[in-house]
């Protein structure tokens, strides 16, 4: 059975390679930092079979971006700065790739990033695309690109709700 729990010193971060030294390096060697220091919080896909491997990670952090940045549509309903989710990275281990993780990976990133502002508030989950063929990724699942940089996206929680009510129930 698969499972997203937070990512802890049991899961062996050496092994994984999704195909980018930078994102396998930030698994490696930052992101338990950066969950110690309160900076982010990565998130694992593990098979309970064999809990120390890990398929695929996220991680979540809070930002502010300037209003003028957004789409027209939703700059007019904002103040000058807005909170938000960041979606700072997402990879599936090579082994893993092509079978649909990457869109658990997102979806589990959807549903934590609404609780996150149904507590503490913000309008959308952002990601920096890393190029083209991220961006058309992110498009998919309704992301929209910023005016100020076509890779900056963003994710309406409203699109997000909208969204997670349509999937099956065992999700």
């Amino acid at each position: 059975m698969k499972i997203v729990e937070l990512l802890k010193k049991s899961h062996n971060r050496s092994q994984f390679d999704c195909g980018n030294s930078a994102l396998n390096q930030f698994l490696s060697q930052t992101a338990r930092q950066h969950i110690q220091k309160g900076i982010s919080r990565t998130w694992v896909l593990i098979d309970s079979a064999r809990p120390s491997e890990i398929i695929g990670f996220f991680t979540l952090t809070l930002c502010e971006i300037r209003v003028e940045a957004l789409p027209p549509q939703w700059a007019k309903k904002y103040p000058s700065q807005i909170p938000g989710v960041k979606l700072a990275r997402l990879a599936v281990d090579k082994n893993w790739q092509r079978q649909g993780i990457g869109e658990i990976l997102i979806v589990e990133a959807m549903q934590r990033s609404q609780i996150v502002a149904e507590n503490a508030g913000g309008i959308g989950l952002f990601v920096d695309a890393k190029n083209e063929v991220a961006q058309s990724y992110y498009l998919r699942y309704g992301f929209e690109s910023l005016e100020s940089s076509p890779l900056q996206m963003f994710l309406p929680f409203q699109t997000i709700a909208a969204l997670l009510k349509r999937l099956p129930e065992s999700e």
